[in-house]
């Protein structure tokens, strides 16, 4: 159900983007049609920032679903990371304890560099490290890889 909580709120947060897209697109066209040079490179930037959002949303959504499938089939296969690190009583994971399975993790990962699975486990290592901007980038990596893989298999 959590999963789900998440899928609705960026759906909704996405529709509401698109509303504001489809009022801002009246505004824009208003702009080009002056036929002022200022007024349409005016109504241009006001197009081009809301496609741009688009573009990283639509990128963001085909990381989540990728990763989703990527997920499941760990999860298949038992090897889903699993959040086991000692936390202390307020609930936070003991960092010497995260550190440890962090390098555990990228040990593995560096002798399997060409394993998506290895680096998915990475990027949850740092997740629970707290270093949440590279945990976006390894499971950026280990979602281009699971694509590449699943590529050459078709």
């Amino acid at each position: 159900m959590r999963n789900r909580k998440g899928l609705i709120g960026a759906v909704v947060v996405t529709a509401l983007l698109a509303i504001y897209v489809w009022a801002i697109l009246g505004r824009a066209q208003a702009l080009v049609g002056t036929g002022e040079p200022v007024g349409i490179a005016i109504g241009i930037g006001v197009l081009l920032i809301p496609l741009l959002v688009i573009g990283l949303i639509a990128w963001e959504f085909w990381l989540a679903v990728t990763v989703q499938k990527m997920a499941d089939e760990l999860a298949a296969a038992g090897e889903l990371p699993v959040d086991d690190l000692p936390r202390s009583p307020g609930g936070r994971i003991d960092r010497a304890a995260a550190d440890a399975a962090f390098e555990e993790h990228r040990a593995h990962a560096e002798e399997h560099p060409d394993d998506w699975r290895s680096w998915y486990h990475v990027a949850f290592a740092y997740d629970a490290s707290g270093d949440r901007k590279r945990a976006r980038a390894m499971l950026r990596k280990a979602a281009g890889m699971y694509r590449a893989e699943r590529r050459a298999s078709r």
